[in-house]
């Protein structure tokens, strides 16, 4: 089977849209958005645009704790769904997850992790691979992939970034429209518009900053 594994959309439409552009393109047999879709500057949009597309939905941290922002644009009905998704989906004995199979927060991995951190997170999963997200960048460690992030990435790059999972996975990479991003994000009235527009997308976040920060947290 082929998976798309699309994590922290954190409400990119225009990146997300970008990216099922070239889903479509693969024929692939299934989606899995792996949680955090909608905390982001359009969150609505999102809802909207992920309940039009048929997949499978794993819940992240976001998800289960909406911020205030998020609450006030999706309707209870929406919250509610999200925060019914199921801490894992198992499709093709691969176990897709947000930050662990155990939880949706900690422990954090990034590609710095030390091993027995990984062998927590993997204790007593049997499936060939497991796939995350949650610190939003790309990397693979044994049986553990991180698929990075659609709408927040922390890659050194201004784009898209997601998994296809088959008997490999494949890190792919999706440039989106950045201007018209950024254009809606500072139009939509998200209280952090400006500072993320100038901090992920008009520059590239940093990986190393970013897994220095993650690391710190444990």
């Amino acid at each position: 089977m082929r998976i798309a594994a699309l994590y922290d959309v954190h409400g990119n439409v225009p990146a997300l849209e970008a990216v099922l552009a070239e889903v479509g393109r693969e024929e692939v047999d299934e989606i899995v958005f792996g949680g955090d879709l909608f905390f982001g500057p359009l969150p609505a949009e999102t809802a909207a645009l992920v309940r039009s597309v048929g997949a499978q939905f794993v819940r992240g941290n976001c998800d289960r704790e909406p911020d205030e922002w998020t609450r006030s644009k999706l309707d209870d009905e929406t919250t509610g769904w999200a925060q019914s998704w199921p801490l894992t989906v198992e499709i093709d004995d691969v176990l897709y997850c947000h930050a662990t199979p155990h939880d949706d927060l900690r422990p954090i991995l990034t590609d710095a992790s030390p091993p027995e951190r990984f062998a927590g997170a993997l204790e007593g999963i049997e499936a060939r691979l497991v796939v995350a997200g949650h610190t939003h960048m790309q990397f693979s460690r044994g049986r553990w992939v991180n698929a990075g992030s659609v709408g927040m990435p922390y890659q050194d790059d201004v784009a898209a970034f997601w998994a296809l999972v088959s008997d490999e996975v494949e890190f792919r990479r999706t440039p989106f429209d950045v201007d018209r991003a950024a254009a809606e994000f500072l139009a939509s009235g998200w209280p952090s518009a400006e500072s993320f527009v100038a901090e992920n997308l008009r520059e590239a976040p940093s990986r190393a900053e970013a897994t220095a920060h993650f690391e710190s947290l444990m």
